[in-house]
């Protein structure tokens, strides 16, 4: 990386810190802001050079980043990997609440597409406030190739931490069959009953694959 500079060769006015404490958050470029989370180096690589690996991932999409993406970096320890995933996270939670509502089926399935290829069933709950805005989303369990299983205890548990007006539900099917099997429609008819107990209704439950989808709303099955 030949413009790459080490911390300790930055005069320390400029150093991404003191630039933050004088200019502000917004002040600092991508880079430097990736130098500040990640905070120092390690002995394979210093801090700027595990800044400049993590940038390039960024580049491609949020997608590319996981725990082993980022662990498979030159120099990145676990300690860079959970303060990069967690800042990741923060800012899904808590910056998609100015984003639009989810008021269409389109929205929705926009907003849990990243279960749509995976190998194993995911099963996720969305919260939400009075006005469709999400709240937090959350993975539930992980289940094997064909099954998932949940509980309304392990539904519900956080929505009502988050004080949310109503839930989604959603889980894949990786073999590519999106139709309910018994033990789908099972749950979110008690889904259904534990959302009216808990003045927190269930909105939806859907089953995505890679190419189709199916909404119990949709189909009336709610």
């Amino acid at each position: 990386m030949p413009n790459h500079r080490r911390i300790h060769q930055i005069p320390e006015i400029d150093r991404p810190r003191e630039k933050l404490q004088r200019k502000g958050v917004h002040a600092l470029s991508d880079f430097e802001l990736l130098e500040v989370m990640i905070g120092s180096g390690s002995r394979q690589a210093d801090v700027g050079q595990i800044a400049k690996q993590i940038q390039r991932l960024l580049q491609k999409g949020t997608n590319t980043i996981n725990y082993d993406s980022l662990i498979n970096l030159k120099g990145v320890n676990t300690a860079h990997a959970s303060k990069i995933l967690a800042g990741l996270e923060l800012a899904k939670r808590h910056l998609v609440r100015d984003m639009h509502p989810l008021q269409t089926q389109t929205d929705i399935l926009n907003r849990i597409a990243d279960i749509r290829a995976k190998q194993q069933e995911y099963f996720i709950c969305l919260s939400l406030d009075g006005g469709q805005r999400l709240i937090a989303q959350r993975t539930v369990t992980i289940g094997t190739l064909d099954t998932v299983l949940a509980h309304p205890r392990e539904v519900f548990s956080d929505p009502i931490a988050d004080r949310a007006a109503s839930v989604i539900v959603a889980h894949n099917h990786p073999s590519g069959m999106v139709q309910p099997s018994e033990k789908d429609s099972a749950l979110t008819q008690q889904l259904v009953a534990a959302g009216q107990l808990l003045g927190i209704p269930l909105r939806d439950h859907i089953i995505v694959s890679k190419t189709d989808h199916f909404s119990f709303r949709q189909h009336h099955l709610l």
